[in-house]
């Protein structure tokens, strides 16, 4: 499920505030689609014939324990200090998201052959040509890969903690940073209610998939539940992956360190949105030909 054009917040304005990282070419599929219409969290893999022709059924290997649909919660501690393979990509990846990956250059080919026998983890971090790399990212896992003939490398990846860079380690053959973990702290507001504003949330992302089916000529079928027993934490970056097309909005939402601001920008930017479908749709109503 990937949302309609969205009308960001006026706040949604992101300038890095570090440039020591650089752009970095990336060796991402751009064909990639983020969200798939049977299920909230996933995300397609390319469809590439020559992939298809070279693919054996089946060959997709497991290599982590588990491939679970729940964002995972044992987070290391904040303070702490590691060094993280780094993988700039022109996407914005968040806890509990599912990320397929086709990697290719070299470099990064070098990457997988030592995190296949190491951890299983690398940093990745959005970056573009206008705004340069981010400081922020989120840790993709790799549950599932493929290695094919030619030492091409098909992944499917987790988000799981979210990392700022606090210095660069070595930019050859790839990028290596030390990173601190990034936890979302309790808001200014203690009497905040998360769930209320959740629920909210929720009620905004069903009023907007709705007017964007009836705008696309599909059914008005009512929304299931989207939050899944989340709690509103994970909730929040559920919500900020459907934002596709929108990769500064979806920064700017990853780097907030209050679950509460998280959410109340995502319930603005739906509720622009939501003015805008149902201003499209008045629109419609009275033109139904245009």
């Amino acid at each position: 499920m990937a949302l309609p054009q969205l009308i960001p917040s006026p706040s949604s304005s992101l300038k890095y505030k570090s440039s020591f990282l650089n752009p970095v070419s990336t060796s991402v599929n751009p064909n990639l689609s983020f969200l798939s219409k049977s299920s909230p969290t996933s995300i397609l893999l390319s469809r590439c014939r020559h992939h298809r022709r070279r693919r054996k059924p089946n060959s997709l290997r497991c290599s982590a324990s588990s491939f679970f649909e729940k964002h995972h919660t044992g987070s290391p501690k904040s303070d702490d200090v590691v060094e993280l393979p780094l993988f700039p990509l022109p996407l914005v990846l968040f806890p509990g998201a599912i990320l397929p990956l086709q990697i290719f250059e070299f470099r990064y080919r070098m990457m997988m052959h030592t995190l296949l026998q190491t951890d299983l983890r690398f940093g990745v971090i959005y970056s573009d040509t206008a705004t340069g790399t981010a400081d922020v990212g989120c840790v993709g896992e790799v549950v599932k890969h493929e290695r094919l003939v030619d030492d091409r490398f098909f992944l499917i990846c987790k988000g799981q903690e979210r990392f700022r860079v606090t210095k660069i380690v070595r930019t050859k053959p790839y990028l290596v940073a030390e990173v601190v973990w990034l936890e979302d702290r309790p808001s200014g507001d203690g009497d905040e209610d998360l769930e209320a504003l959740a629920n909210d949330v929720e009620t905004y992302m069903k009023d907007v998939i709705r007017l964007s089916n009836r705008l696309n000529g599909k059914p008005e079928k009512e929304a299931q539940d989207l939050k899944r027993n989340l709690f509103p934490t994970p909730f929040s970056f559920f919500v900020g992956s459907t934002f596709e097309g929108a990769p500064r909005e979806q920064q700017a939402l990853l780097e907030l360190e209050d679950t509460a601001m998280r959410l109340k920008r995502e319930k603005e930017t739906l509720r622009n949105t939501l003015n805008y479908l149902t201003a499209a749709s008045a629109v419609k109503d009275v033109f139904p030909s245009s």
